[in-house]
């Protein structure tokens, strides 16, 4: 099991890009920058992964990426609904995080 110091790390690495550091900013007011889903309520279910990489100009596999570092990183979750993937910020692990990273500096 990785230990806080890891989880701290790895948070800095995914952070260290500014599309990732964009998608994170979109998705703390997701109602703001994205348009309506068909399916999967924006706040309650997230944001579907279509609708970031649209917003962000690349294609599907690239975010897909991004989302993915986020994810491991504990910065994002990820919920399935049909056929799409959702992400939304897991605010209790950001909250985490970022009282780590404070004892660090």
């Amino acid at each position: 099991m990785p230990s806080l110091q890891d989880d701290v790390e790895s948070a800095f690495r995914a952070l260290a890009n500014d599309r990732r550091l964009l998608i994170l900013e979109w998705l703390k007011r997701p109602r703001a920058h994205f348009r309506e889903q068909v399916d999967g309520d924006l706040v309650k279910d997230g944001v579907c992964g279509v609708l970031i990489a649209e917003k962000l100009g690349v294609s599907q596999p690239t975010v897909s990426e991004h989302l993915k570092i986020l994810s491991q990183a504990g910065l994002v979750s990820a919920k399935r609904v049909k056929q799409w993937t959702f992400y939304k910020r897991d605010e209790a692990r950001i909250a985490k995080l970022k009282a780590a990273m404070l004892e660090k500096i």
